[in-house]
């Protein structure tokens, strides 16, 4: 749920390339990978929150919901 470019602003920069690899094909809860259109994942790319929320606003609330727990297993950083 969270990009790995965005990832990296929140904590994952200071990951080893194994743990970047590791969290990139990360299988390991159902929030971790959630199959959307290619125009949306393009529209998405690396933002966060504040710049791109999902265009249907019945997604809205899951998504945050599972980027943050994403942020939290994975202890990265989060904004108010």
């Amino acid at each position: 749920m969270v990009a790995v470019a965005a990832s990296c602003d929140s904590g994952a920069s200071a990951w080893t390339a194994a743990r970047r690899e590791a969290y990139a094909n990360d299988q390991g809860a159902n929030v971790s990978l959630i199959a959307v259109t290619a125009r949306s994942n393009r529209q998405r790319s690396g933002q966060d929150l504040a710049d791109w929320m999902p265009p249907s606003p019945d997604a809205q609330c899951r998504y945050v919901a599972e980027r943050m727990s994403t942020k939290l297993r994975r202890h990265l950083t989060a904004d108010d």
